[in-house]
């Protein structure tokens, strides 16, 4: 009996040895698995495939030489529904199904940080401020601390068609130091001798009112980013009036969402495209048009002595989610390709037309080579130089919510309302709809 409960004590002994060394040296059968899934793979979010996607790509190549053995899985998702569900993943903690990295557009990027306080990794360890544009930087600075890499300029440009323009007798000397009222009667000038429209405007994205805002350094907030500046601002009436000049010209060619934007000049339809640099991986996919094509500076405001022939729109950078297992991974990630790789950064202009914000991009390779698409011009060279014109501005945290009222009170204003009385209950609004956001 005794050597029987000796021999249960020796068994129960060696289970339990086992035990502990499996818990000790990781090799359980529900250890492994969890491991793999938090250090080994990421997970990014981000939108356009000719752009941001093939960027990220890129990156991940460039990743895959310093650490073959993580797996990065790109995921092609609208703009509109990555915000959407990072709103409702931040709202409710829920966090499954998320991603490591996420691109968010510059405009958006305040209110998450302001609004979900912890939810986004602090950058600082891997971005040098030094080496980035300032404009950029400030979107995603909160209290002193970094919580993005910044990604892609969004400087302003005039894209245009040198046929259709020489067609009406304008040179490209007279693209140059333009304002947009002079804009404005080129365009019918190009009407007239061609019958095409010289650019699109969709009626509910107010694009092009912020290019102008902005040239002249101010936005639908003050200074503060939080003080509605709607009722009183001379830029934003500037602007609207501005609008509804090209509308009434008949210059512009009236589009609703992102591909018909797009179609209009990859078919020829239109003479221009006042944008953001980002849209030349777009322009330059109709490859029978090369030659075709120059840029110039963006227009600036007529009587408004601020504004000055540089702007921005849109633009996006990285960020890495705190809450999502693998964070340690996508902050290493980063700092090994958007926030340091020149390399990388030099074949993304070659690849995808960029225009770093990254300021050592003015003196890479591809960035000083002439494009063949737009006549021989260096673009790159001419859009940074622009760039480092961008007058700053404080988007604040509700631009989009502003946008929705301003839209509604422009077409009041285009019927024929009063644009003084209409912006005094635009300014209501926005002030209404801030308070209970």
């Amino acid at each position: 009996m005794r050597c029987s409960r000796l021999l249960a004590l020796a068994l129960a002994f060696c289970l339990l040895w086992g035990l502990a060394a499996c818990a000790k040296t990781g090799e359980g059968p529900t250890e492994q698995p969890a491991v793999e899934t938090e250090e080994h793979t990421l997970t990014i979010w981000a939108w356009d495939d000719t752009f941001n996607v093939k960027a990220a790509n890129l990156a991940k190549a460039y990743y895959a030489k310093t650490d073959p053995g993580v797996q990065v899985d790109i995921v092609t998702m609208a703009q509109t529904d990555i915000i959407t569900r990072l709103n409702t993943a931040f709202s409710s903690s829920n966090y499954e199904g998320l991603p490591n990295i996420v691109l968010i557009e510059d405009y958006r990027i305040q209110n998450f940080l302001k609004s979900y306080p912890g939810e986004f990794r602090d950058l600082s360890s891997i971005v040098d401020p030094n080496k980035f544009m300032e404009y950029k930087l400030r979107v995603m600075t909160e209290e002193g601390k970094i919580y993005g890499v910044p990604f892609d300029s969004g400087a302003a440009a005039l894209f245009y068609r040198t046929d259709y323009l020489q067609a009406a007798g304008y040179t490209q000397e007279d693209m140059q130091n333009l304002t947009w009222n002079e804009y404005i009667e080129i365009g019918k000038d190009v009407k007239a001798a061609t019958g095409k429209y010289m650019l699109t405007l969709d009626p509910s994205d107010l694009g092009q009112v912020r290019i102008m805002m902005q040239s002249a350094g101010a936005w639908y907030v003050k200074e503060d980013g939080e003080s509605v500046d709607i009722a009183e601002n001379e830029v934003l009436k500037a602007s609207l009036s501005t609008y509804q000049r090209m509308v009434d010209s008949g210059i512009a060619l009236q589009v609703s969402g992102w591909d018909p934007f797009v179609k209009a000049f990859q078919e020829g339809e239109v003479a221009s495209v006042p944008s953001g640099c980002w849209v030349m991986s777009n322009i330059v996919k109709a490859e029978e048009q090369s030659g075709k094509w120059a840029v110039a500076p963006i227009p600036r405001l007529d009587g408004i002595p601020e504004s000055v022939n540089a702007s921005s729109i849109g633009g996006g950078s990285w960020y890495v989610l705190s809450s999502v297992p693998g964070a340690d991974l996508a902050v290493d990630f980063l700092g090994k390709t958007f926030a340091s790789n020149e390399q990388l950064i030099d074949d993304l202009v070659k690849d995808i037309s960029l225009v770093s914000t990254m300021k050592s991009a003015k003196d890479l390779k591809y960035r000083s080579e002439p494009s063949e698409f737009f006549g021989g011009q260096r673009i790159y060279e001419d859009l940074a130089a622009w760039t480092e014109q961008i007058p700053p501005v404080n988007y604040g945290l509700y631009t989009y919510t502003m946008e929705d009222i301003i839209a509604q009170s422009l077409q009041s204003i285009m019927q024929g309302a009063d644009m003084d009385e209409t912006l005094k209950n635009a300014q209501t609004q926005a002030r209404a709809s801030v308070l209970h956001s």
